[in-house]
């Protein structure tokens, strides 16, 4: 009887710890998808230049360091850097795409903090004509406020060493040099027949 009393208590106990654990796991894979969710809602809106949808997904002390290593605080000041760089009267960019990638599931902290982090292809247009491609590299940590997932700091960069930008640069500075060299060899050569016109 004793026997059947345990067995029958190892049962229940095993029974309450896997529905505990089903709670929980569906839990994680409801906050994943919460966040997959976040992710696309964010990279529609930058896609579509609604700036307005795009803040709607950030905390009110978010802090975003943009490429160029200039850092915004709140949605205010997010909303003036875009302002500044994609409509104000000395504006550089003219439009923006990106495609954002996650490297893997966002690392949780506890039921309200997470970190994330990935890649993405941006395509620019700038005001004058220039367009190209970068690949950048970004982390963001998020947080859970009134049961909304929102970004709490953003940080995206780029390989110095070798990126678009980078490689137009030194397009143009070689050319510049082959024109300067080009040049200075032209003068050298008239100045060579203004000095024998003078000795003769």
């Amino acid at each position: 009887m004793k026997l059947i009393r345990y067995n029958c208590l190892l049962v229940m106990t095993f029974f309450v710890a896997f529905s505990i654990l089903g709670q929980d796991i569906s839990e994680v894979e409801k906050t994943h998808n919460d966040l997959r969710t976040l992710k696309t809602n964010m990279e529609s809106a930058l896609n579509k230049g609604d700036l307005d949808g795009l803040l709607k997904f950030v905390h009110k002390d978010v802090v975003f360091t943009a490429m160029n290593a200039e850092v915004a605080k709140g949605p205010e000041g997010i909303k003036q850097y875009f302002q500044k760089m994609m409509s104000g009267p000395k504006r550089i960019v003219e439009s923006v795409q990106v495609k954002v990638d996650v490297d893997e599931l966002t690392t949780l902290y506890g039921g309200d903090t997470g970190v994330a982090y990935g890649s993405s292809i941006d395509s620019y247009k700038l005001t004058d004509g220039l367009e190209f491609k970068v690949k950048s590299r970004w982390t963001s940590t998020l947080v859970k406020e009134n049961g909304n997932w929102l970004v709490a700091s953003f940080h995206s960069s780029a390989d110095v060493f070798n990126n678009p930008v980078l490689d137009k640069s030194k397009s143009l500075a070689y050319w510049i040099g082959a024109l300067a060299a080009g040049f200075c060899f032209v003068l050298g050569i008239f100045i060579g027949w203004v000095m024998r016109g003078k000795k003769n």
